[in-house]
């Protein structure tokens, strides 16, 4: 309860002064990013740059999703500012901008969207932060049950500003349809701009060995991922369940190496033995996911929407839900989960290994599973959608074609 009148107070004093700036001042050609997530948006803004485009950038930014990628925006009049309460003067400056632009681009739930209202001509284009979804979401999460009518009212409201939905295949879309209850004509099918990297060679090269340069003890190494879903409780008394002594045990003469991504939340609970720091690298404070799985050969994890994108590398996964039926009854899945993961499910840290030695691997079920996710995926989702907004902005309505 005391929760919610919080939540409720804050939206309020939002929607204040988003409407004080709403009313005073004109709209401007100007895209305005709200960033959880950096990669679809710097793919977007560099593919503004190079088509030469013209128009201001405005990224509004928690300190957590402030990358080292952003360090490359601080030309013409685009802008980085910190949108939280914390930092009073950025965040009204983020206000202002929010109310006084055209595009707004978003990548996540978020909650003041319930206690604006945009005028007529602006757009706001869901870029959603995953490619495609294990758990249930939005108005399908089980958790619903337990919240208030009101915020219930609120999520509504926040899904109906969507004007579109980026997606990168009819799978996806029919899960935002039910997570966002929106209908077929909230939905631009033109592919997710964080995929691009995946199809082009030399970006992916260039990525890896920048990451083998920092890290050359990686380089002859068979790689092991390691990226579990991030989980709300027990944050302050989190325990790895995955066993990287037995790991160490029977892995460490096979030329096999782990890699930790674990959420910044909980990474610094997790402590590594010194017997296993040639073993196991954490990289839990690395910032872009993608580039860690370019040099990785194996992605063990669970329910995370990582395997969408990783299918396009066209490499093995093992799923390892250590607590399937009790994530299965508090989130829910979208589909049977056996029935849509694409790799061997194990259940503790001996099957893993039974797996990793037995390369128990179906790269036809990987396959299928790539071409059912990334439908609209091919590398340019970025072109596409910069040439869509550039039509927005001058008011012409056309329809991008996806085989331009």
């Amino acid at each position: 309860m005391a929760r919610e009148i919080a939540i409720n107070i804050y939206l309020f004093f939002f929607g204040m002064v988003f409407k004080f700036f709403n009313i005073l001042f004109p709209t401007k050609n100007k895209v305005v990013h709200v960033v959880s997530f950096s990669e679809n948006s710097i793919n977007i803004y560099k593919e503004w740059k190079r088509q030469e485009q013209s128009c201001r950038t405005i990224f509004l930014l928690t300190k957590s999703s402030l990358t080292s990628e952003f360090n490359a925006i601080k030309q013409d009049d685009d802008q980085i500012l910190q949108f939280t309460p914390s930092s009073p003067i950025a965040f009204l400056e983020g206000l202002f901008h929010l109310a006084t632009t055209k595009i707004v681009l978003v990548d996540n739930y978020y909650g003041f969207l319930a206690n604006i209202r945009f005028k007529t001509e602006v757009k706001c284009y869901q870029l959603w932060h995953a490619n495609g979804a294990i758990k249930r979401f939005g108005l399908r999460d089980p958790s619903n049950k337990k919240r208030s009518k009101q915020a219930l009212i609120r999520f509504q409201k926040v899904y109906k500003q969507f004007h579109q939905v980026i997606v990168g295949s009819d799978k996806m879309k029919e899960i935002f349809k039910e997570a966002f209850n929106l209908n077929e004509n909230h939905f631009l099918p033109i592919g997710i701009p964080r995929t691009d990297v995946f199809f082009h060679e030399e970006s992916i090269y260039k990525k890896k060995e920048r990451l083998l340069q920092q890290y050359p003890e990686l380089r002859t190494k068979k790689l092991i991922l390691y990226a579990p879903t991030f989980r709300d409780e027990n944050l302050e008394t989190y325990e790895l369940k995955i066993d990287l002594e037995l790991l160490y045990q029977d892995l460490r003469d096979s030329d096999y190496l782990i890699l930790l991504k674990l959420h910044p939340a909980i990474r610094n609970t997790v402590t590594i033995d010194d017997s296993m720091k040639d073993f196991v690298y954490d990289f839990s404070h690395f910032a872009n996911t993608n580039e860690l799985l370019f040099i990785t050969d194996i992605l063990v994890t669970d329910y995370s929407s990582i395997p969408f994108e990783f299918s396009l590398l066209n490499k093995p996964m093992i799923f390892y839900p250590y607590d399937l039926n009790h994530y299965k009854e508090s989130r829910g899945f979208w589909t049977e989960y056996k029935e849509l993961v694409p790799g061997p499910v194990v259940s503790s840290t001996n099957e893993l290994i039974e797996v990793i030695r037995q390369q128990s691997f179906d790269y036809h079920l990987i396959n299928t599973f790539n071409h059912e996710w990334n439908t609209n995926n091919d590398g340019k989702a970025s072109y596409r959608f910069v040439k869509y907004l550039q039509a927005d902005l001058h008011s012409e309505h056309k329809k991008v074609e996806r085989n331009q």
